[in-house]
């Protein structure tokens, strides 16, 4: 029988494998990130939007926009989609059952009026109550659809249900698009010849004590609070460090609910969004990956290097650990929904790499480091703990995720200088030298916490995300 000193040996063994894995893997996503990012900073320069927002073969894009209790940015949202820089688009708003006074903002600040609608109901969604015209001419390419509350799956269905585009756009109405996302969202449907895009995302931003006018970005700043400012370092490991280099592999599984461009012939032939999982747009995009493998068909899912959006981030622990909650929840739902892919070479390198990895490393990485913990602290009581492999393993870690931090900080500055001032890159760097002691800890947490509510609690909610709003600048 294995005595305790075996065990200990064995777990120890473990944890410094998987440890050397995580590295290694984030390290060659910084590296090929790098290069994708270069690349498409590079073709950005030669790129010609003009013709493509001239030519009148562009095709139709619908701006899909679901807004559930959303009355403190509802309308400044709207203003900015209404600014997009695109030849033809429709923009649908999707009240989803709101509580508050969302509906009412909008028919006031755009002049709304029912209008009579026939729905073509191609994909199951709760009842629509009313479908929304402008009375003015500025605001034709406007509707708003009023239906039934059935949650944000259920409502892109519904707006999927009355858009007359060849590709939808599902952004969340809390953000704010870039005027030119669509052009440059739009681009790699044209430019793929030998594949079919099926989908296309763009990098999301934090929101958070930046400046806004009539819907517009007008001045970027660091956030003052210290949880959005984490959150900004996140986003920045997130989308330049992990999802450009998985685009370049071809095994991305996410594209953010915030911001993608979907392929409405697809997405409908697979059934539109899944109404039963808080992690709808990841489940969509595997859902379409699975499909289209399936019929044997070549496609791709393609992530563009512009920060295309800016979202507001939530500042309290609450709202923050809430939707860390639900992001735990979405993605556990997402893996075992579509546990077939899991190292299948039916599905290619999204089956023997991006699935497991998301098993390996997306859904377990915080249960195994609570569970290092709890060993650590059981094998310290007993006195036999190994101090020297602990304090190194630590120190590691630690430094390794500030020069990661750093890294994502200093090529996101490198390629796009949104921060005009010094000082501001400085207080984002600064702030990754505690977000592995203050912050990240909150994320194991939430992410344990997700898994007692997916697992044990069956929780199925999405729950509150209260917004303070966006800034606008000083008179």
């Amino acid at each position: 029988m294995m005595n305790l000193e075996e065990f200990k040996r064995i777990v120890e063994i473990f944890f410094l494998i998987y440890a050397i894995c995580v590295f290694v893997a984030y390290f060659c996503l910084a590296i090929i990130s790098a290069k994708e990012l270069l690349k498409n900073i590079n073709e950005a320069k030669i790129t010609n939007y003009n013709a493509l927002l001239s030519s009148p073969f562009a095709s139709k894009v619908s701006v899909l926009a679901p807004a559930y209790n959303e009355s403190r940015t509802i309308v400044e949202n709207i203003k900015a989609l209404l600014g997009l820089y695109y030849p033809s688009f429709e923009i649908i708003v999707i009240n989803d059952g709101s509580k508050d006074d969302t509906l009412g903002k909008t028919i006031k600040a755009f002049d709304l009026e029912k209008v009579p609608y026939v729905i073509d109901y191609k994909i199951p969604c709760q009842e629509i109550q009313g479908i929304y015209k402008s009375r003015k001419k500025a605001y034709n390419n406007l509707t708003v659809i009023d239906k039934i509350n059935g949650g944000k799956a259920d409502a892109l269905n519904s707006g999927i249900n009355i858009s007359k585009g060849e590709y939808f756009i599902a952004i969340d109405v809390d953000s704010i698009i870039d005027p030119h996302a669509l052009k440059k969202l739009i681009k790699p449907f044209f430019e793929e010849t030998e594949r079919k895009v099926i989908a296309v995302g763009g990098v999301i931003q934090i929101a958070n004590s930046c400046k806004f006018e009539d819907g517009q970005l007008v001045e970027v700043d660091v956030p003052d609070k210290f949880l959005p400012r984490c959150q900004v370092i996140e986003y920045n490991r997130s989308f330049l460090m992990g999802r450009m280099a998985w685009s370049r592999l071809d095994g991305l599984l996410l594209i953010s609910g915030a911001l993608g461009l979907f392929d409405i012939e697809v997405v409908i032939a697979c059934g539109g969004y899944y109404t039963k999982t808080v992690g709808e747009d990841m489940e969509l995009v595997v859902r379409m990956r699975r499909y289209m493998s399936n019929k044997g068909e070549k496609y791709k899912v393609i992530y563009i290097s512009d920060p295309l959006c800016w979202t507001e981030a939530p500042s309290s622990l609450k709202v923050l650990g809430s939707q860390r909650n639900r992001w735990t929840r979405g993605t556990i739902d997402t893996i075992f929904r579509h546990w077939h892919i899991f190292f299948n070479r039916k599905y290619g390198f999204m089956g023997m790499v991006s699935h497991p990895y998301w098993v390996l490393f997306e859904w377990l990485a915080p249960i195994i480091e609570v569970f290092g913990i709890m060993f650590f602290i059981f094998i310290a009581l007993l006195g036999e703990s190994n101090w020297p492999l602990f304090l190194v393993m630590l120190s590691f870690v630690y430094f390794f995720a500030i020069t990661m931090s750093t890294y994502a900080i200093l090529f996101d500055q490198i390629a796009y200088h949104r921060y005009k001032d010094k000082r501001m890159v400085i207080k984002l760097i600064l702030t990754s030298w505690v977000e592995p002691v203050l912050y990240h800890p909150l994320t194991v947490y939430w992410a344990i916490r997700g898994n007692i509510d997916h697992f044990i609690k069956r929780k199925k909610t999405w729950g509150k995300m209260t917004r303070e709003g966006f800034s606008k600048p000083k008179e």
